[in-house]
């Protein structure tokens, strides 16, 4: 067969209109990171990462496909697990690592389109419509599957679908190490079955109400009149009943939306009521909240403070600050107000939290100070750029103030290796800005 004849049968693979979306899955992602670094101690054993800075739960982040064999879920918690598979090899999270690994695999996944979308340290979504030159869609898939099984030594599923939905669903379908084709046409035979619970986007209490109006399949919701849904579900009930068809119109965005919040929660181990130690904690969170908003040229116009008690009531109060901030000391002021007024001398909390809402980039911030602030801000920038490169240099513990100092999580949350979820979403920002850094 001539190259233009070979040309021509890899186009029949690609619709002359539509797309050709996949989804990209990294399996037991944390568990196989550890396993590729260290095959000796880690490869095909149970393992378990978790031990995070929330040291009160105590749960399983994830585990491998070798304890889930023995029933151990994400979610768990650890003594249960260990019950269970006494042998379960218990792994410290290294979030340092995993991020590494996951430039990686995105770096893999941009050599066949610039159109990536990284949706979690984990997973992303490739639009390759305008990819032949690579193959067709399943050679594509099979290259990439290798690639990352043999360049970083992990595992992933990937699904080949006209839509993210379909790739989304598809990706779940053979784990690990699966690969599967879902076009709209498949949707009746391969997903009117199953519960709606398993359709991507219908969480557990939207189930729960669709079971109560006697919808219990994705097929019975796909045959539901779109009036009825749109009755009980509003708007999303329409978005329900298309997905439901396999019908989904969402575009592969290579770059990310901005913020519209950047906060951080932490759940201590021990409960706290004394002033000191509740400074202390919303110190070292609005410190890293204000260095998250100035890496993405953002500052606050509203702060949020969370309060949790030990009997899990949650309680969050908000402040409009005068003008626009992205200073760690601005938001503990605010937080710190807020405390004062709300909750000071009525009793012991177990989590608190700062988030800055209301999120404006800084460039336009600068129009809404007044005279006194216009003046005060360039000082502050300086000191703000100084104290950021020392720690870009050399570690977040490089510069910190005397208040910050201690031993529960709320110190802990500069430690880039231990710190994980919170941060996932800046980092993925990060690899967008840069297209990616060398694996090396």
């Amino acid at each position: 067969m001539n190259e233009s004849t070979s040309n021509e049968e890899i186009h029949r693979y690609y619709p002359t209109k539509g797309k050709v979306i996949l989804h990209l899955d990294m399996n037991a992602f944390y568990c196989s990171v550890h396993a590729a670094e260290d095959p000796d101690t880690y490869q095909n054993k149970a393992t378990a990462v978790a031990g995070s800075i929330e040291q009160r739960k105590g749960i399983i982040v994830t585990c491998s496909y070798e304890a889930r064999r023995y029933g151990i879920r994400t979610g768990m918690r650890v003594r249960e697990a260990q019950k269970i598979c006494p042998s379960l090899m218990i792994i410290k999270p290294d979030f340092h690592l995993y991020r590494k690994y996951s430039r990686a695999f995105l770096n893999i996944a941009s050599s066949y389109t610039p159109l990536v979308e990284a949706v979690s340290i984990d997973e992303c979504y490739l639009d390759i419509t305008g990819s032949k030159s690579f193959g067709t869609p399943l050679h594509i898939a099979e290259e990439l599957q290798m690639r990352i099984r043999e360049e970083l030594g992990i595992p992933c599923s990937i699904g080949v679908a006209p839509n993210k939905l379909l790739a989304k669903m598809a990706s779940d379908m053979k784990k690990p190490n699966g690969i599967t084709v879902l076009r709209i046409r498949d949707v009746p035979d391969k997903l009117w079955h199953r519960p709606c619970q398993e359709l991507f986007g219908i969480g557990r209490k939207t189930a729960e109400k669709l079971r109560r109006l006697g919808i219990h399949t994705i097929g019975e919701l796909a045959r539901t009149d779109a009036q009825r849904l749109e009755h009980h579900f509003g708007v999303l009930g329409i978005g329900m009943k298309q997905a439901a068809n396999g019908m989904d119109h969402g575009e592969v965005r290579a770059e990310r939306e901005a913020s519209k919040s950047i906060g951080h929660t932490t759940t201590l181990p021990k409960d706290i009521e004394s002033d000191g130690d509740i400074r202390r904690v919303l110190l070292n969170l609005a410190d890293q909240v204000a260095r998250r908003m100035r890496k993405q040229q953002m500052m606050a116009q509203t702060v949020q403070l969370t309060l949790r008690t030990p009997d899990m009531k949650t309680f969050t109060r908000s402040l409009t600050v005068d003008t626009p901030t992205d200073d760690a000391q601005h938001l503990l002021e605010a937080s710190w107000k807020l405390y004062e007024r709300h909750w000071q001398g009525r009793g012991p909390l177990r989590l608190l939290g700062i988030t800055g809402q209301n999120l404006v980039a800084k460039e336009e911030a600068v129009v809404q100070l007044d005279l006194f602030a216009y003046k005060q801000q360039p000082k502050r920038d300086k000191l703000n750029e100084t104290v950021d490169s020392l720690r870009n240099k050399y570690g977040e513990n490089a510069v910190v103030m005397l208040g910050m100092l201690g031993d529960d999580p709320s110190a802990l949350i500069r430690n880039h290796r231990v710190r994980g979820t919170s941060l996932q979403t800046d980092f993925l920002r990060e690899y967008e800005k840069q297209d990616g850094e060398d694996w090396k």
